[in-house]
């Protein structure tokens, strides 16, 4: 065989091959997401039963990255269930965000705050605020526990989700090293316009200590699951059998059913601790998803094991080239159970596990000029 011949085979082999590898290529279709919020810190403090005739809580968030900038607020909780946002000069933040904030964003307001502080050290949380409001009055409050007992911290899924009215995505505010401000050996003021309010206790004791119902997190991860969403949809080039798929901050872990693909979990990296999506029984893919087809299937969203996990369940449906997808995390919040005194409050205050279970996610896509377009949406059918 002359050196020409040989060649052309080479060539003719290698053009053959990138050809296969492209008929191999399969297109994954993910219409799940996952939004994190970074957040150094944060503290809620309650006076509603004591209550001011416009606010009713503060909660103070210290800020320290790319997206928010260098700096604290404070969530002022009003009366009639909105928020008003008071922010240092060296925050850039985005008001869509507090909307999904109770029944959402009455104002924000750029404040000096010089002498504010919130940290926590071996005795408890230290903190002091001072800024004026939109009347003019001026808002105080200080923290200083100095307790001898180590604390016992745990971890939380806030129902911060349960007041919101009209969701435009679900809110995982998920809370690692939660604990609450102990009664004794603590300093608490909070005051109004000169006037002194009392912040609301915790009715039960926890680690047989009476607490405040002052609470705090050194470790908050703000997540926004699935938020509402109308446009054509991005895809992922797999190759056949590929496992795992990168893309941005997730990690997508595959299963393969002859030349179909299924998607097992969906990671969410962040700066603190990975969200992870796992379904029970493997999310087909969009793509590959026949007309008259059903499928229904478990999902768990789990964040750090002392955070507990969502659990509930999805349904597909394609009729006439047109795909239905439902989210509903029907069984809501499962907690994990480190204290019994945990177990009463979970037991009592039936918010903590259920407010999940009110949420639904629906999602029509449908397919034009081989794009796929997705509308989306969230509702509370449950509340």
């Amino acid at each position: 065989m002359n050196a020409r011949i040989l060649i052309t085979l080479v060539l003719s082999t290698i053009f053959l091959s990138g050809n296969n590898a492209q008929m191999n290529l399969t297109k994954l279709i993910n219409p799940f997401r996952i939004d994190i919020d970074p957040m150094e810190r944060l503290l809620l403090v309650n006076i509603e039963n004591d209550p001011d005739t416009l606010y009713t809580g503060f909660e103070p968030q210290v800020f320290n990255d790319d997206i928010n900038g260098t700096g604290q607020l404070v969530i002022a909780w009003r009366v009639d269930g909105k928020v008003d946002v008071y922010h240092q000069p060296g925050l850039k933040l985005d008001p869509e965000k507090y909307n999904i904030a109770g029944k959402g964003l009455a104002n924000i307001l750029e404040r000096e705050m010089p002498d504010a502080f919130f940290f926590v050290d071996e005795s408890g949380v230290q903190a002091q605020y001072e800024f004026v409001d939109l009347h003019g009055r001026l808002i105080s409050f200080r923290i200083s526990e100095n307790h001898p007992k180590k604390r016992k911290p745990f971890g939380l899924l806030a129902p911060m989700g349960d007041a919101i009215e009209n969701p435009t995505a679900m809110p995982l505010v998920l809370l690692q090293d939660f604990y609450f401000v102990r009664r004794r050996h603590s300093e608490l003021e909070l005051s109004i316009n000169g006037r002194q309010h009392a912040i609301d206790n915790l009715p039960i004791s926890i680690d047989r200590t009476k607490m405040t119902f002052a609470r705090y997190s050194t470790k908050p991860l703000i997540a926004t699951f699935n938020p509402e969403f109308s446009g054509v949809m991005s895809n992922i080039a797999l190759e056949q059998n590929q496992k795992i798929v990168h893309s941005d901050d997730y990690r997508i872990n595959l299963a393969w059913k002859e030349d179909r693909v299924f998607i097992k979990s969906i990671t969410r990296n962040n700066h603190i601790y990975p969200v992870v999506l796992h379904f029970n029984d493997a999310f087909p893919n969009i793509a590959d998803i026949e007309n008259n087809s059903i499928f229904k299937g478990e999902f768990t969203i789990k964040y750090h094991p002392s955070t507990g996990k969502i659990k509930g369940i999805y349904n597909i449906e394609k009729i006439n080239d047109e795909i239905s997808v439902s989210i509903i995390p029907s069984k809501g919040w499962r907690p994990k159970h480190t204290k019994f005194s945990l177990r009463f409050l979970y037991t009592v205050a039936k918010v903590f596990k259920k407010w999940p279970s009110t949420y639904e996610w629906t999602a029509t896509i449908s397919i034009e000029n081989d794009q796929f377009f997705m509308k989306s949406q969230w509702n509370r059918p449950g509340r």
